[in-house]
């Protein structure tokens, strides 16, 4: 009993495979014969292709929006290590005053 270990291909493998059916005109059956895939994985892959088309037509709308929040959350960040600095200071100024006022008290 012979065991194949599972190959990998890459998005761009995927694609130019694709691309051999869809726009060469190339039989499924002979892209899948000449690289060793079954034809389940080849329709697996065009299935994924078309679900996914319009992502690609969007004209980067997803990316510019994921951009926009990613900006909003780095503003957002800033602001609460601005707000934990300042809550530091007062921290500090909070407990030098309870450390001098304790000495001016003749407290150990």
């Amino acid at each position: 009993m012979s065991h194949q270990t599972r190959r990998k291909f890459s998005a761009e493998e995927k694609a130019a495979l694709l691309r051999q059916h869809l726009v060469d005109k190339k039989p499924v059956s002979d892209v899948c014969d000449e690289h060793g895939i079954q034809p389940s994985v080849f329709y697996n892959w065009q299935r994924q292709l078309m679900e996914n088309m319009a992502a690609s037509l969007d004209g980067g709308a997803r990316h510019r929006k994921s951009n926009g929040q990613e900006e909003r959350l780095a503003r957002e960040i800033e602001s609460l290590r601005a707000k934990l600095a300042k809550k530091d200071n007062v921290i500090a100024e909070v407990s030098e005053e309870f450390v001098r006022l304790k000495k001016e008290l003749g407290e150990p």
